[in-house]
């Protein structure tokens, strides 16, 4: 691909669209589960602890393979790639598309997300290879503005779909995209790489699997099973010890799966840690509005959808504004602006009730995607910008991987917490009830009285999950005031080149 560019000295516009609709079918397929999810729980027979693995699962097979993708990007074509990434979407889809049992829903899904690991960051490396750091913010927020599409359009989209038909009708209306995708990609992307020699490193890939799988099998379970569960704990336990063996694997392999030695560039660091928190609070809240709106509230799919709306078209307005705002005066101010936004708006959340207007959660939801859309994207341009090209595709790959994995652990221990306290709260509202009560109820009467108080504990467990982001959107945007505007880190190796040498002992180190 870089000696594409070099050669042609233009960006690969039919290539890089090709790889934003491919991306956008996927980012689509995601966003639309989210006002699902009541009507799969129903259909079923599954509780919010289980049904949330359909977003966590996906988010964790992405962080499994998205680190082996540094070392797909260097080995094979962008072509070669593209077509396995579609390829398995397209079996996921389908997949998913028949279930009716939950474990091959989950499969289905499963299967969908090893293919979104591939696309996400071979998008993104092919865009940073395209364009000059000058230009990247513009460009990257038009990569923005494509994927934020899809958050405009999916919950609508799916709350149209499942007031009016089955549920798995939303993989039956995305899989024939997907395979146009994968026909119109097979006779339009022909580039060309040199042979490349390396192979995968099982032992890192095994390290890393049991690694990110092991913490989010842990705060994903701990909803069911409890904090003082021995699998809880000891899940999460063994995920830490073979995530820091994977770490001490990787800094000491000459070509590691996976370049940790990146963390050196501080603007990298940063927007890594950022980003990582940001997407904690954003796709929590993603999954627990639909909970909020439908269960509690009695509001429709359909008006659920459009409830988001407005939110994720402004986020999709927003990207390419805030692509060229970034060029011109840096992450920093966008950052903190976005971040106070955030902190303030999932605040206002913490305070729903079963009588909040429709209009104050339309307004709410729109400013804080508003918020959002200022960090996530110049945040991770910005680190990005900083390391040498050669380290791109690590890069990318550790953005990515980082992000899947922290929103994946972010919204089973939201709902997790959530869980957890609506059955402290709901044993509080029971012994209170009965304590008041003055004579023994009906059989009618306590049925009515289990049912208001399951809402009322539910209800107040949503908003102590949303209360933990608070301080979670708080703990970015301190982060934010250390961000200074990158600029590109000389590549010791390139610079000494003509050094056999200096060469040789460079490449042992990275």
């Amino acid at each position: 691909m870089e000696q594409l560019i070099q050669e042609s000295k233009r960006p690969p516009y039919g290539i890089i669209a090709v790889l934003m609709i491919g991306a956008f079918i996927a980012f689509l397929n995601n966003t639309l589960m989210n006002i699902a999810l009541p009507s799969i729980m129903k259909d079923l027979e599954v509780d919010a602890s289980t049904v949330q693995w359909l977003a966590t699962g996906f988010m964790l097979v992405n962080g499994i393979l998205i680190p082996t993708t540094a070392f797909l990007i260097q080995k094979y074509t962008v072509r070669r790639l593209f077509l396995t990434a579609m390829t398995l979407f397209s079996i996921g889809t389908l997949l998913a598309g028949t279930a009716h049992v939950f474990p091959i829903l989950l499969a289905g899904r499963m299967t969908q997300a090893g293919g979104s690991a591939i696309m996400m960051p071979l998008l993104m490396n092919v865009m940073l290879i395209s364009f000059p750091i000058e230009k990247r913010g513009a460009a990257m927020g038009v990569f923005g503005l494509i994927l934020m599409g899809a958050p405009a359009i999916g919950p609508t989209l799916s709350g149209w779909i499942v007031e009016h038909y089955d549920w798995r009708m939303l993989f039956h209306f995305i899989s024939p995209i997907a395979i146009a995708i994968l026909i119109i990609g097979f006779f339009l992307i022909k580039d060309k790489k040199d042979k490349v020699n390396g192979r995968l490193d099982f032992v890192s890939l095994l390290l890393s699997s049991a690694g990110f799988g092991g913490l989010l099998y842990g705060f994903s379970s701990a909803g069911n099973k409890g904090w003082d569960s021995p699998l809880v704990y000891g899940t999460i336990a063994a995920g830490v010890i073979c995530l820091a063996s994977f770490i001490m694997v990787q800094l000491n392999q000459e070509r590691p799966m996976l370049n940790f030695r990146i963390f050196k560039y501080p603007m990298y660091a940063l927007s890594i840690s950022i980003s990582m928190v940001v997407m904690m609070a954003m796709f929590s809240g993603m999954l627990l509005m639909p909970i909020y709106v439908q269960t509690l509230r009695g509001i429709s799919p359909m008006d659920a959808g459009l409830l988001m709306l407005p939110g994720a078209i402004l986020m999709a307005i927003m990207s390419p504004i805030n692509g060229k705002l970034f060029d011109k005066f840096g992450g920093r101010i966008l950052a903190i602006i976005g971040l106070t936004i955030t902190v303030i708006t999932s605040y206002e959340f913490s305070k729903l009730s079963l009588d909040t207007t429709y209009t104050h959660l339309i307004i709410l939801y729109a400013a804080r995607m508003f918020g959002m859309s200022m960090v996530m994207m110049p945040v991770s341009t910005n680190g990005l910008n900083q390391l040498p090209a050669r380290f791109y595709p690590h890069g990318t790959a550790m953005n990515n991987t980082l992000q899947q994995v922290s929103g994946a652990i972010g919204t089973a221990l939201l709902v997790t917490i959530m869980s957890n306290r609506t059955e402290t709260h709901a044993k509080e509202i029971g012994a209170e009830a009965m304590k008041n009560l003055t004579q023994q109820p009906t059989p009618e009467v306590l049925a009515q009285m289990k049912q208001e108080i399951t809402m009322k504990a539910m209800l107040e467990g949503i908003n102590d999950s949303f209360f933990i982001t608070v301080f979670v959107a708080g703990l970015a945007l301190v982060l934010a005031f250390f961000i200074k505007r990158a600029k590109q880190a000389e590549d010791p190796m390139a610079a000494n080149s003509q050094d056999p040498q200096m060469h040789s002992k460079l490449a042992e180190n990275n």
